[in-house]
């Protein structure tokens, strides 16, 4: 049995709360702080729906290097710091680099 809303679903209403309601009321010294704690709300709920699937893939990929072989695990570890990103800072985990 599945309750509704769901953990990601409340941190997306809190994040609209803080940054909707609340950050226009505050006064301008007070602003980048519901700003900072709309994006943590964003972060968390990203945390509950993706971390455990990354945490699997995490596992799964580094189980997979053989060892000694940096190749393998440059990738693997490249893949893994994607997934953090896609969680912590989404857009950054598609950048391809110089």
């Amino acid at each position: 049995m599945q309750n509704r809303p769901t953990a990601a679903e409340l941190l997306e209403s809190l994040a609209e709360l803080l940054e909707s309601t609340l950050l226009p009321a505050l006064p301008p010294e007070l602003q980048h702080r519901a700003r900072v704690g709309a994006n943590l709300a964003r972060i968390l709920g990203r945390e509950v729906e993706l971390g455990p699937a990354a945490a699997a893939r995490e596992k799964e990929l580094l189980d997979a290097v053989p060892p000694g072989d940096d190749e393998a695990l440059w990738q693997a570890l490249t893949e893994i710091v994607r997934a953090d990103l896609a969680i912590a800072k989404p857009g950054y985990d598609s950048w391809a680099g110089e």
